[in-house]
């Protein structure tokens, strides 16, 4: 696997890494956690339910960090203001 290296001086280095991150590679990421959230269960909790149940707490979670961290580091726009 070659990484990609965008060059922070090329002005359309922006554009090019928002295309190869792009939502094919974000369902990717998404089922690939899944995957990994389904591999961590114990044996007699593997099932949709818990999986799903996991996801969201760790969705959940997550959004609320992002939530935090952008109002300490003052980057993006919270809408619910």
């Amino acid at each position: 696997m070659v990484m990609e290296k965008f060059d922070p001086t090329d002005p359309d280095a922006q554009n090019r890494m928002r295309a190869m991150f792009g939502p094919q590679q974000v369902d990717h990421q998404i089922r690939m956690a899944i995957q990994c959230c389904w591999m961590s269960l114990p044996d007699n909790k593997k099932n949709v339910k818990e999986v799903e149940k996991q996801m969201r707490r760790l969705f959940e979670r997550a959004i609320k960090d992002f939530r935090t961290d952008s109002a300490s580091f003052e980057f993006g726009e919270d809408d619910r203001k």
